[in-house]
């Protein structure tokens, strides 16, 4: 396949070789950089140049970072900015800051990463909000069912400093947790194999009934019972071997979390249903955070709002060029070498499953998880908030929304 060959050129134990010379973050930030082929040789001299410019100076705080079953090989599908806010940081404080990046489920996974952080295990983790949910349920908050309308929307929002006050704020208040940067995609079915023969899904009906994995998310689940989707828990390590073996119809997740984690094989319909969000987000523990002092404190939010905006352009050209997620598709995309067909939805049929299952139309599916999460923001009508914040985005597409820096007024 192009786009993964070229993106997965070395193995594992080429990055190892070079890793036990150099170091491994020292590696991996240096692989990170790498848009195309790599030689070893290559890797090990840009690990060579990461290593003598990270270690040039004593630092003043070694930070851990635990980025889930993210690589450097995975990070250019899903764009989720994490290298590239690690590098940043390093760069802005010279070296006052150094961040030992851990991923592939070394050190944590997408159920526990958050939890690891609050733990003190690692210091920082890169998970999605969803998932990590089940370890601070405030995150809850951003999973309404279809309170966005757009990825534009959640960019929107991510930038609003409005998203201190319903989001920010409470998290860090409830579980000691600073969210820094976010990449935002729209969650759908991803329908496996034995949906391969059928005509492409092009209403709402057609899942009626069918088996989906769920993630960590309360939110999400209340959606899907809306919609007759059966949600089943099931891990995220383990839903590439549910959609193999049939043992379920589908997976609500995003179309760049199937394509980096190796799915697409297993998929044979990427329905873009967009009704709740899929979040990758980075966050890390408030009172590290609070230790740091104030100049390196504001390198971490401008290393924040770098990687907010890299992920904004970024993930958006991989949707097209690397994935696959447009219909017509590119050749060469992860999607159409793997023969997944987009089920592009139209408007009025989503519009029909908006009707069926947001708190808009069906405020009573939500009442007890509204008031829940209410009640941890301090009152505030979280849904209503967010829902009328981002109809102020004048955009549809997300890389016109404007950067704003949202801890300041």
């Amino acid at each position: 396949m192009k786009v993964q060959n070229n993106i997965k050129h070395l193995s594992r134990r080429d990055l190892f070789r070079v890793a036990g010379r150099y170091g491994l973050s020292s590696t991996l930030l240096a692989a990170g950089t790498f848009g195309g082929a790599m030689s070893l040789s290559n890797l090990a001299q840009a690990a060579e140049s990461s290593y003598e410019k990270r270690f040039a100076n004593e630092p003043k705080f070694t930070l851990k970072m635990g980025a889930a079953g993210f690589n450097p090989q995975n990070l250019l599908i899903e764009r989720a900015g994490v290298l590239e806010f690690a590098r940043d940081l390093e760069s802005r404080t010279d070296g006052e800051i150094r961040v030992e990046f851990i991923g592939n489920n070394q050190i944590c996974n997408q159920l526990s990463c958050v939890e690891k952080t609050q733990q003190g295990i690692v210091d920082m983790y890169a998970a999605s909000t969803q998932n990590s949910a089940g370890g601070a349920p405030y995150l809850n908050v951003l999973d309404y069912a279809y309170m966005f309308r757009t990825r534009a929307d959640q960019y929107y929002f991510m930038y609003s400093p409005e998203s201190q006050r319903i989001l920010r704020e409470p998290f860090e208040k409830r579980h000691g947790l600073k969210f820094l940067f976010s990449h935002a995609e729209l969650r759908g079915i991803q329908l496996g194999l034995a949906w391969q023969d059928r005509d492409l899904v092009t209403n709402i009906e057609t899942l009626n009934g069918t088996k989906n994995r769920v993630t960590g998310t309360q939110l999400g689940r209340i959606a899907m019972q809306a919609l007759g989707l059966n949600p089943v828990p099931i891990a995220w390590e383990e839903t590439l071997d549910g959609l193999k073996q049939g043992l379920i119809d589908g997976a609500e997740t995003w179309a760049s979390a199937v394509a980096y984690a190796n799915m697409s094989p297993v998929v044979s319909q990427s329905v873009d249903l967009r009704f709740f969000c899929g979040t990758e987000h980075t966050a890390m523990s408030a009172s590290v955070f609070d230790g740091l002092g104030g100049e390196l404190q504001d390198a971490v939010m401008e290393s924040a709002y770098l990687a907010q905006v890299h992920v904004q352009a970024a993930n958006e050209a991989a949707l097209v060029n690397t994935v696959g997620a447009t219909d017509p598709q590119l050749p060469g995309t992860i999607f159409a070498e793997n023969n997944v067909r987009m089920a592009m939805l139209s408007d009025e049929e989503r519009k029909k499953a908006e009707e069926m299952c947001s708190p808009e139309f069906q405020p009573q599916l939500w009442e007890q998880w509204r008031e829940r999460i209410n009640g941890w923001a301090g009152g505030i009508d979280t849904y209503q908030d967010i829902y009328n914040e981002v109809r102020n985005n004048p955009h549809t597409l997300a890389e016109n929304v404007e950067p704003r820096r949202w801890w300041k007024a």
